[in-house]
């Protein structure tokens, strides 16, 4: 059954407490760090405890969320008060909007502080185990550090538990700490295929998870800060080169187990085929759901959500709620806040002959779709163009009750028997590394067109026969919308002239705003978008820090540049 992590993380909401909080007498009764970790079991619930700081941030400062607003893809949704208004134009609401997205990253790089400096402490069964468990700290680490870098550019280090009041370190320091976490991340955790991992693990990091997120932070820096010049970086424990970062991915091509399904589309929850599912599009198309539950060879590492949410934790998918259809719920697709609509660019702009549009997109004036009588303009939205993520949509099924009755209600309330609540009962997994993506890193990291061809195959598109940066970047653009990856793409290939890029390709699209049409950089459209492409440059594409943290550091922590002052405020 799906959802092993998150059980094992209920299981430890003990709290750890410090020896010093104690007199010197001997602890019998209570786990604290005087007597914690001691076993392997201990540090298993360490690392549970690291792993649940994914759960942490749930609003639209979370890096999938703001990393698809900032794109050229989407737009902010929502209503006018809501958080990704500000955020879609590198404005704020507030002067600790993305406090808790800060507070989770360091919530959670503590708690993997907490196991690498007490792994010498423990009685381990043996070296396999410990290894592993090092293996998904050094990967947790250095992800959450990969998330600090390319939200809010340069932030301070703590590598250990010890209090301390650090300044920002520079971009060159962040990134051999996350680069350093990843390499010791592959170089602890076991060569062991995808078909051949319990499915009670499925979940947990993996080798493959770590040469993944290697490639993908090694080409943000060069990129980014290097201008992709493919350099050498030298690290405490060897260095990483190009051709490093080239052999990782093709272990993990060839050596993983992980490969593309037969169809794109079987990947997200609107293809399941249960009786009860009612979606015109997927039963068109034959679609068939591979499922969360351990059988999708493409996800290489995801978030898990539970079915045993409540009001008291986030164990259910933010991220669909925060896309579902605003203040409505419809079979198949349910309700949430109206996040991340679709650039009418970005619609008009994808081929029509591409699988992968409608896969990836719902429009919801289409008959195809099998929807009745979406309602425009619900809870005043804004930015509004009629096309959603269909990849995070929440999908709603027919549950048939005991006396007849039909519950409108997530697939999950079938699947796991979880209690209906359009608030909390979205298990679907938010999937942060797929194979579709490592195929297309390692062609840009090799100018080849193998990977590329892959994937468009599975489109049922014709091969390219030469590589071009542009093709890749079409490529990229295409497979992987809407999964976080387009503005730091843009950030990485353009700098911050990638604001310009993406003013440009969002302009002239038409969105509604609380019913009325406008059309960006046109007539109501204008103003803020107009000075997105100065915002990324005075920012250079980074979020503000949040300024409780800034005070609490009695001033050691300084502010990003673009975010001093009261222009910033949206």
């Amino acid at each position: 059954m799906k959802k092993i992590i998150l059980l094992a993380i209920v299981a430890i909401s003990f709290s750890i407490t410090g020896c010093s909080d104690f007199l010197d007498t001997e602890n019998l009764t209570k786990k604290d760090s005087s007597n914690y970790p001691q076993t392997e079991e201990d540090t298993r619930e360490l690392l549970n405890g690291a792993y649940s700081a994914l759960y942490i941030c749930t609003n639209p400062s979370h890096p999938f969320l703001a990393g698809n607003i900032l794109s050229d893809d989407c737009l902010a949704g929502g209503g006018l008060g809501d958080l990704s208004q500000p955020i879609r134009y590198l404005k704020a609401m507030s002067e600790n909007d993305f406090g808790p997205l800060w507070s989770a990253l360091y919530t959670g790089i503590y708690r993997c502080n907490n196991i690498l400096e007490n792994a010498e402490n423990v009685q381990w069964e043996n070296g396999v185990e410990k290894n592993k468990i090092l293996g998904e700290t050094y990967y947790l680490r250095g992800m959450f550090y990969y998330y600090m870098a390319i939200t809010f550019g340069n932030a301070p280090l703590v590598l250990d538990t010890t209090p301390q009041n650090n300044p920002k370190a520079s971009a060159d320091e962040m990134f051999k700490v996350i680069l350093s976490d990843l390499k010791q991340a592959i170089e602890l955790l076991p060569n062991i295929k995808f078909q051949d991992i319990d499915k009670n693990k499925i979940g947990y990091a993996t080798k493959w998870a770590a040469e993944a997120l290697m490639a993908r932070a090694y080409l943000f820096y060069d990129g980014y800060y290097k201008q992709n010049r493919r350099e050498n970086v030298t690290l405490d424990n060897g260095s990483v080169t190009s051709q490093n970062v080239i052999t990782w991915l093709e272990d993990c091509i060839k050596n993983s187990g992980h490969d593309l399904l037969s169809d794109f589309r079987n990947q997200w929850p609107y293809a399941i085929d249960i009786p009860e599912a009612d979606y015109k599009y997927a039963r068109d198309n034959n679609l068939s759901w591979v499922g969360e539950s351990g059988d999708n060879n493409e996800t290489i590492f995801a978030v898990k959500y539970s079915s045993i949410a409540s009001w008291s934790d986030n164990y259910s998918n933010p991220i669909a709620l925060n896309i579902g259809l605003r203040g409505q719920t419809q079979v198949p697709f349910g309700m949430g806040w109206g996040i991340c609509t679709v650039s009418t660019n970005f619609w008009n702009e994808w081929p029509d002959e591409d699988l992968r549009k409608k896969g990836s997109i719902l429009d919801v004036r289409d008959t195809e779709e099998g929807l009745s009588g979406y309602d425009f303009g619900v809870w005043e939205a804004w930015q509004e163009t009629g096309y959603l993520p269909k990849k995070y949509l929440p999908v709603n099924v027919k549950k048939v009750n005991a006396d007849g009755s039909v519950t409108i209600c997530n697939y999950s309330c079938v699947l796991y028997g979880t209690s209906p609540h359009y608030m909390k009962d979205t298990t679907q997994d938010l999937v942060l590394i797929r194979f579709a993506d490592v195929l297309l890193m390692h062609a840009e990291m090799t100018r080849t067109i193998d990977g590329i061809n892959r994937v468009r195959t599975r489109a049922q598109l014709p091969p390219i026969l030469a590589y071009t940066d542009e093709a890749l970047r079409s490529e990229r653009r295409y497979e992987l919308a809407f999964e976080a990856l387009r503005y730091h793409d843009l950030l990485r290939w353009y700098g911050t002239d990638a604001g310009t890029i993406i003013k440009q390709n969002l302009n002239h699209c038409i969105i509604y705003n609380n019913l009325q049409q406008t059309t960006i950089n046109e007539d109501r459209g204008n103003g803020y978008f107009d000075q997105f492409d100065r915002r990324v440059k005075e920012t250079g594409g980074f979020m503000q820090i949040p300024n409780d943290q800034i005070q609490l550091s009695n001033g050691v922590l300084e502010q990003n540049p673009g975010w001093e002052g009261s222009n910033n405020m949206f």
